[in-house]
């Protein structure tokens, strides 16, 4: 019997996508699932089903804040909100995308939401981010510069409208098969349906 694939729809703006991206690895493995992280851009999903971000709701945007520090004391992982707040993610999520296939790709999407969302750190930087990869053992400026192109801007494009049509409006959104999962929250009911606790 083949593994099961967590799809994990993330984008690097997106805090409930950095608390899933702590949490996801050790899911997959007590379930014995695979896990295929895939950028998507966030913005565009709003845009393509009318949603908004939290923080545009100024009582959502105060329960948001802490909420999030709750997830953050309760999974013991760093959250510091950042000073700049929103942050345009296209840079991070096309370097994503370039850094596909293959464990790169996992490794600098948990290490651009670490910098953003623990340490404060500028994503829409290109040199912020060539360091990243580079401090991964990626070839940073080559990642950039791809970045740039019409194959990874064409990707992100399609991962996005992908997660669109399957009907996903939030980050981070996760698939098993068609079954979709929104949100960081619902990864203890990911997991009871994948353990075979819960019917699907």
């Amino acid at each position: 019997m083949n593994a099961p694939t967590i799809e994990f729809f993330w984008d690097a703006a997106s805090p409930y996508s950095y608390l899933a991206a702590t949490q996801i690895d050790a899911l997959a493995g007590r379930v014995g699932a695979a896990v295929r992280w895939r950028p998507f851009l966030l913005g565009k999903v709003f845009e393509a089903c009318g949603n908004r971000m939290p923080a545009a709701v100024p009582a959502k945007g105060k329960y948001l804040f802490q909420d999030l520090q709750l997830w953050s004391r309760f999974y013991g992982v760093p959250l510091r909100f950042p000073k700049k707040f929103p942050t345009n993610s296209l840079l991070a999520q096309r370097v994503a995308c370039a850094a596909e296939p293959g464990p790169s790709g996992p490794q600098l999407a948990r290490a651009v939401m670490r910098a953003y969302w623990a340490d404060g750190q500028d994503i829409e930087d290109a040199a912020i981010l060539a360091r990243l990869c580079d401090g991964l053992g990626l070839p940073g400026a080559g990642l950039i510069e791809a970045a740039g192109q019409q194959p990874v801007k064409d990707l992100l494009r399609a991962n996005t409208e992908e997660a669109v049509r399957r009907g996903a409006f939030g980050a981070p959104s996760f698939f098993v098969g068609e079954r979709m999962f929104w949100g960081n929250d619902r990864l203890p009911l990911m997991e009871a349906m994948l353990a075979g606790r819960l019917a699907a």
